[in-house]
């Protein structure tokens, strides 16, 4: 396992993160826990949760199921050291949590006091705020982005107030370092600017999708990153398992994500299928499962911090944890970006 540096910290993060937002639904506390075990003993790190989890489905009776989970885990287990705990509050618009209030000094201080709670932990290692207040042109919202709508003035005043509150809550030990998720390039420079400009925290890591299929962090994103330092925590890196193969043709194999999601949050198109297809035939002629193939190039990547993959059960924990011992080549890797010139941005 490689490791890399946080944002601008001394903290060193595994290349790969488990993500838990299936633990409470398709994920049973007890794979759960094997899941965190198994994640340790090969190297892993850091492990991303949120308020809003679990997923497939979101429910107002499991919302926080899985920080629940992850924090019986660290009390059970004694390797709270072990591990970096990543958690984000959930942005404006989540009916379920808080009825859609947006991210505010009020809404920051009620969220950490209740993951911190669930976690069973004094101190969050790394706190992200889920999506901006403003919106976000993540989800497949890009096709239809507008910002013309924004108001610019209110936004920085409340990027100030959170900067602010969140200083206290360093100030207090609560969180260690700050991250943002699902934010663009013009976002995160204006979070920069104001923290830089009134000695507030900085925000260390990006949280945005970035698979084969999805690729929007590649330009104005990944300048950023580079020349700011802040690193980038890739979420899907197998598109909702689009990348595994295992939806081709049509099937939706039981206890899958698709069972509960038929259009996988829009990304079950035709040109995914086809895009999946050519990757498929690229892995088989170099000799490679694609998921191990679509990790192996998201670690590769130069802006990665780490990327967060998920895994419903064990047995898929398993298979995927190989994908380190994977190295693509130079061939390779110039197949894969001629694809992605062939069928770009699938969903």
């Amino acid at each position: 396992m490689k490791y890399n540096t946080l944002g601008r910290t001394e903290i060193l993060v595994s290349e790969l993160c488990l993500g838990t937002m299936t633990y409470g639904t398709q994920t049973s506390e007890d794979d759960a826990f094997r899941q965190m075990d198994m994640a340790i003993d090969h190297g892993i790190n850091i492990f991303d949760t949120a308020e809003l989890y679990p997923v497939n489905p979101i429910s107002r009776n499991t919302v926080g199921d899985s920080e629940r989970i992850v924090g019986n885990w660290l009390k059970k287990s004694g390797k709270r050291n072990d591990v970096l705990i990543a958690t984000k509050i959930a942005g404006e618009g989540m009916q379920l949590i808080r009825n859609g209030e947006p991210i505010t000094a009020h809404t920051l201080n009620r969220a950490i006091e209740g993951s911190l709670q669930r976690l069973q932990i004094g101190t969050i290692d790394l706190y992200q705020l889920h999506w901006p207040n403003r919106g976000s042109y993540m989800f497949r919202k890009n096709w239809t982005y507008d910002p013309s709508g924004q108001k610019t003035d209110d936004t920085l005043a409340n990027m100030e107030e959170v900067l602010a509150a969140l200083q206290g809550l360093r100030d207090q030990g609560k969180v260690r370092h700050f991250g943002l998720s699902n934010e663009s390039a013009w976002g995160t420079a204006q979070w920069l600017r104001l923290a830089q400009a009134n000695n507030w925290p900085r925000m260390q890591s990006i949280q945005n999708e970035y698979s084969l299929l999805c690729r929007l962090f590649d330009t104005d994103l990944a300048e950023l990153a580079h020349n700011e330092k802040i690193g980038l925590l890739a979420y899907s890196p197998l598109a909702t398992g689009i990348l595994t193969g295992k939806y081709q043709n049509g099937r939706i194999p039981p206890a899958s994500r698709r069972e509960h999601s038929h259009n996988l949050g829009n990304r079950a198109t035709d040109r995914a299928w086809q895009a999946v297809d050519a990757y498929l035939d690229l892995a088989n002629r170099f000799e490679v499962a694609l998921p191990h193939l679509a990790l192996a190039w998201c670690r590769a990547r130069p802006f990665m911090t780490s990327a967060i993959f998920g895994a419903t059960t064990t047995e898929q924990l398993t298979f995927l944890l190989d994908s380190v011992d994977v190295h693509l080549d130079d061939a390779c890797l110039a197949e894969i970006d001629a694809v992605n010139r062939t069928i770009p941005m699938p969903f």
